[in-house]
């Protein structure tokens, strides 16, 4: 689950806290029977099941503790599970509603106010006993269910792909978001992530699963727990290199490999982190981290390697984490959680989504910006907040880090294509517009797209799409401006219940939307509900604070800040954080008071 920092904590980072553990959720194998149409019910019928009686776990003695992948699964008969998870602002609570749909009817059942606090699943949902051989009890938890977990079909008649987004944001900004079991399919139960390894010896325990009395009474679902023999073992990477095993990768050759590639984090844009056995993980490394080793934890069935990260099975990058810390933990071990301030989320975290094809030609005749829907672009506050002093690197400077993401509202997606002139370095960069049917019915120039060749960037940005400026106290005068073009990615599901909004997105890592040096042409696309959040913490991106009086501070995110795009309102692209500088020069602090009720740095 998201940790939030204490309203008035002072954030300073000054090393690096790795965690390198990873779990890969699963899909189910098991099969049911249809339901009978006639006597089935108007609500979809929930049941916890066991995809097998045993499962073996993996303690490494590098990164000691288990992670519970027990293999259930939460099935969803005689419908969809759905529920709708919102908030009017920031102002107030997150509130959440299960859907009901009968043929063409809809219905909509409040759930208990209170319950849902966030937008990473259900709290304490599962519980979880685990016995030693002896009839011990060792371990007594509740964990936290994201409906949207890793999953798979139980019948071979049930809908061949699910309509429901493929993980639970937890970006602390999140405004709304769609969660699902599809009719005939089943979720993984298993926190990942969210829930912390434990404490097991090796040997052998019994595992008991259930689904907590006020789930259980508020969804309709038996009371029927789920028994699952565990095995723990012990085992260390060196003995698994020495064997010559196709085992996880260490972390320290994981990094060596990463280290030559050039491609050692995409400047900021956070949470895009590759498994090591990705496909090309070398030639597209993280974004704000290298290529992490394979998860030490048994691989079981059915789960893809992460392209994104910021949900289970894998962690976010780290928000803000200084480009200095980045270049030390290459050479000691891969990123996988760097417990840092709080996780920001990504979107579709169990796949590596297609790059949207530009148009082959630029386009030719009168350019026209037609009565059509059109994107709204809306910033979210600044997070992920954290002052580091510049290291080796830049000695004597004390910077102000953040993350901050732009995210499009709708009703139409952003689409932007760079057209490339022989022997030009910039490309022409033009906006499309699209009819109600998707026919494309006009297009307007809209400034230039650069090669960024610097180290962890390599690839095609788009000038314009935003700044960032720190504003005195009185919210007027800018004391400190960055203007940073990047390439667009839509990394975080911000709300997914606004109109056209589109719960899987193409375009969502940057190894698929940026392009490469020789491209001739680019499409960068930020569809409707989604973001692109990016980590502003390299010199020249994150503010210099060095010379900064202590005191009160704004940090504005401003989308589309010379107005060259064209979208529905332009009103609603600047938001501000507040953020309270002290201490003194080469020990700067930041404190950062909560965004009405959202208490995240």
């Amino acid at each position: 689950m998201m940790t939030r920092s204490p309203q008035g904590r002072t954030n300073r980072l000054t090393r690096p806290s790795i965690a390198v553990a990873a779990a890969v959720a699963v899909t189910a194998g098991v099969v049911a029977a249809a339901p009978d149409a006639k006597t089935a019910e108007p609500t979809p019928k929930l049941s916890l099941i066991a995809a097998s009686t045993s499962v073996t776990l993996d303690s490494w003695k590098d990164d000691p503790g288990v992670y519970l992948d027990l293999g259930t699964y939460l099935t969803s008969e005689n419908g969809a599970f759905e529920l709708k998870v919102t908030r009017k602002s920031y102002k107030d609570p997150v509130v959440a509603t299960q859907v009901l749909r009968n043929g063409k009817k809809t219905t909509t059942k409040a759930l208990p106010a209170g319950l849902v606090k966030d937008f990473s699943g259900l709290p304490g949902f599962a519980q979880v006993s685990v016995t030693d051989a002896a009839g011990k009890t060792v371990l007594k938890q509740t964990e936290a269910f994201c409906p949207n977990n890793a999953s798979g079909r139980i019948r071979p008649d049930a809908p061949a792909n699910s309509k429901y987004p493929q993980s639970c944001p937890v970006n602390p900004f999140t405004l709304g978001s769609v969660w699902g079991v599809e009719n005939g399919w089943a979720s993984n139960t298993y926190a990942g992530y969210y829930a912390k390894p434990v404490q097991l010896a090796a040997g052998t325990y019994t595992a008991k699963i259930s689904v907590t009395k006020k789930y259980r009474d508020l969804f309709g679902i038996a009371n029927k727990p789920q028994t699952v023999k565990v095995t723990v073992r012990e085992r260390s990477w060196e003995e698994e290199e020495g064997s010559g095993s196709a085992a996880p990768r260490s972390a320290k050759s994981a990094a060596g490999t990463q280290g030559h590639t050039g491609h050692t984090g995409h400047g900021g844009h956070e949470g895009h982190q590759q498994a090591a056995d990705a496909p090309a993980a070398s030639a597209h490394a993280a974004h704000g981290a290298p290529a992490r080793p394979e998860a030490p934890a048994a691989r079981t069935t059915g789960a893809a390697p992460t392209f994104n990260v910021g949900h289970g099975p894998y962690p976010p990058a780290p928000p803000a984490l200084p480009w200095a810390l980045k270049k030390k933990s290459l050479q000691r071990q891969a990123f996988s959680a760097a417990k840092v301030g709080d996780r920001p989320g990504q979107t579709d975290g169990s796949r590596q989504a297609p790059a949207a094809e530009p148009n082959a030609k630029r386009p030719t005749g009168k350019a026209t910006v037609p009565d059509v829907p059109k994107p709204d672009l809306r910033s979210l506050p600044a997070y992920g907040i954290t002052v580091s002093d510049g290291y080796e690197d830049v000695p004597g400077k004390d910077y102000l880090a953040f993350s901050a993401n732009v995210w499009n509202a709708g009703p139409a997606k952003l689409v932007v294509d760079g057209f490339r002139s022989p022997g030009k370095e910039l490309m022409d960069a033009y906006q499309y517009f699209y009819d109600a049917k998707g026919k494309q019915v006009g297009y307007t120039p809209t400034g230039t797209m650069e090669w960024d060749p610097r180290p962890g960037h390599e690839h095609w940005h788009f000038t314009d799409f935003a700044s960032y400026r720190l504003l005195k106290a009185d919210k007027k005068e800018s004391v400190r401006s960055g203007k940073e073009a990047f390439c667009l990615a839509n990394t975080d599901a911000v709300d997914y219940t606004v109109k056209n909004a589109n719960w899987h997105p193409d375009n969502t890592d940057l190894s698929t939307a940026c392009g490469q040096e020789n491209s001739i042409s680019v499409r960068e696309v930020l569809d409707v509900g989604s973001g692109d959040t990016y980590t502003q913490d390299l010199p020249g991106q994150s503010f210099d604070i060095t010379g900064l009086p202590n005191g009160t501070y704004y940090i504005q995110v401003l989308a589309n800040p010379e107005n060259r795009l064209k979208e529905t309102n332009h009103k609603n692209n600047s938001a501000l954080r507040k953020v309270v500088l002290g201490g003194k020069k080469g020990a700067r602090t930041v404190k950062v008071p909560a965004h009405d009720l959202v208490n995240a740095n």
